[in-house]
């Protein structure tokens, strides 16, 4: 299946060819990489987030993965993938017969049904069931597993090679619940050989590793609190290399001439929505009150007054440069304007001003001056007030997901290269984002542009699905942000790291 897609094109800044080259001296040193994001589960079927995610795509294998840069899905656990001919009900995939866990079992197609059986099973609050919400059913015969899917989906190959599609060891990994404990048993290109929650993950070279990639140096993953305390570390020389993310003063003042240090820039699909809850009884479930609030966000502001212009404003669900963007949020709320809001929310027949919780996730880059200029911005029309309160992320996490906050910001990092990535998981019914949004022809869109092969014709569907979005407001688009990767001079490979894709390459860093 060949996807046509506007996709991410990756732009390396100051970065010679010579840089490519690893030292044949040094390869055997742990190279240490810091970040701001955090590890929910180390369980595949009880995370859902990009920090988890980054380390399953090392840690685990899936059927299926990404080369940098690609926007189809290539075999890494299997030998070969495909649709039944002139269906998309079916998938069968060949498994690898070379393939053994971290215990030295032999993975086998049991091994693989089981996998996304027990995520379907356990279908955990904050775990990625909802994106097999076509996935009928399983079956497994030696190496050979047969995917049926209740509905035609074309989408279906690329949600196999995410982390929700990481194979573990049916003996080692409960059916109905999440196994517990800082261990892990996959067939990644590396072996978890250290875990301290909230503080770093050490990786080692899997030896026994058979796949679509090659494995790489040692890494010590380090997480920080937040982008100040990365910053400090960096800037320390304490890790030798950085992302997801620096402070935007930090990345707005990076100095691509700096011989220190590697910089690296792509275009990124990551973009950052403020979700509301629809539900009755939330004080935002008149599509009136969400309408209101959509004429008074002012993005440009909110991107050069928080994140000193390395995030662009967002007028759409689905980013720039991604099959069937739009723009229909500056089409529908072209400018601020407090009068229109106020009509509107005489109109729902609400108390003025409206009072309502906005909830964020502490240590996430800039969230909490995003959402003090969000609370000024809304206030300032005297026309809401606003409680932000910030929280741990598993705390965080599990508040949106169990609809206990009225409003909520959340960065969303592609789970693969298509636009469906941004539709269904986010405001289809049942969504991952959970705001209680239901709307009949938005799942009409999602189901109907799942149905083309050729990714490109299903630009008509997202097109209408963002207008919907518009009309009904169930969240409103803030921000797209590009990725940045900054590296000591003695590293290479950082361009590879991550492109927008889902899957983050520890194995690509090596020295030089």
């Amino acid at each position: 299946m060949r996807i046509l897609l506007t996709l991410l094109v990756l732009a390396v800044v100051g970065v010679g060819g010579w840089q490519l080259l690893p030292s044949q001296d040094s390869g055997g040193e742990t190279i240490t990489v810091g970040t701001t994001d955090t590890i929910t589960s180390l369980d595949p079927a009880g995370a859902y987030d990009a920090g988890s995610w980054a380390l399953f795509s090392n840690v685990f294998q899936s059927l299926l993965t990404y080369e940098p840069g690609g926007v189809s899905p290539v075999p890494d656990a299997a030998k070969s993938c495909s649709f039944a001919a002139g269906s998309l009900l079916t998938y069968t995939c060949e498994l690898r017969d070379d393939l053994t866990f971290a215990g030295g079992s032999q993975v086998t197609a049991e091994d693989v049904k089981y996998s996304f059986d027990r995520v379907k099973k356990i279908n955990s609050d904050v775990g990625p069931a909802s994106l097999f919400s076509t996935l009928k059913s399983v079956d497994a015969e030696g190496l050979k597993v047969t995917f049926h899917l209740s509905s035609p989906d074309a989408t279906f190959p690329f949600k196999v090679a995410t982390g929700a599609g990481s194979i573990v060891d049916r003996t080692r990994y409960p059916a109905d619940g999440l196994r517990v404990g800082s261990s892990v048993d996959g067939t990644g290109p590396y072996r978890l050989t250290g875990y301290t929650k909230g503080k770093k993950v050490l990786l080692s070279p899997n030896s026994h590793y058979e796949g679509a990639v090659s494995t790489g140096a040692p890494v010590e993953l380090r997480y920080y609190s937040d982008p100040e305390a990365l910053e400090k570390a960096w800037k320390a020389k304490q890790i030798k290399a950085a992302t997801r993310q620096l402070p935007p003063s930090v990345l707005a003042a990076l100095d691509t001439s700096d011989p220190e240090q590697r910089v690296y820039e792509a275009d990124g699909s990551e973009t950052r929505n403020l979700y509301f809850d629809t539900r009755s009884g939330s004080p935002l479930h008149d599509s009136d009150v969400r309408k209101a609030m959509a004429w008074l966000i002012d993005r440009e502001q909110l991107a050069a007054s928080v994140y000193d212009g390395t995030v662009e404003p967002l007028y759409s669900l689905i980013p720039t440069g991604i099959t069937g963007h739009t723009t229909s949020f500056f089409d529908n709320y072209p400018d601020r304007d407090a009068a229109k809001a106020r009509k509107l929310l005489k109109s729902a027949g609400v108390s003025i001003p409206v009072k309502f919780t906005y909830g964020y996730g502490l240590g996430s880059g800039a969230a909490a001056a995003e959402a003090a200029e969000v609370k000024r911005q809304l206030e300032a029309s005297g026309l809401f007030t606003v409680d932000v309160k910030g929280y741990e992320w598993t705390d965080f996490q599990k508040r949106w997901a169990t609809g206990k906050l009225d409003a909520y910001a959340v960065g969303w990092v592609a789970d693969y290269p298509d636009p469906d990535t941004f539709a269904g998981p986010l405001v289809g019914t049942d969504s991952t984002m959970n705001t209680g949004f239901s709307n009949k022809a938005v799942d009409k869109y999602v189901a109907g542009s799942r149905q083309f092969a050729d990714r490109s014709r299903a630009a008509g569907d997202f097109r209408e699905l963002q207008q919907v979005i518009a009309e009904e407001v169930p969240v409103v688009p803030l921000w797209q942000r590009k990725e940045y990767i900054v590296t000591s001079a003695d590293i290479g490979g950082g361009q590879f790291l991550a492109d927008g894709n889902g899957v983050f390459r520890l194995w690509k860093l090596d020295w030089i």
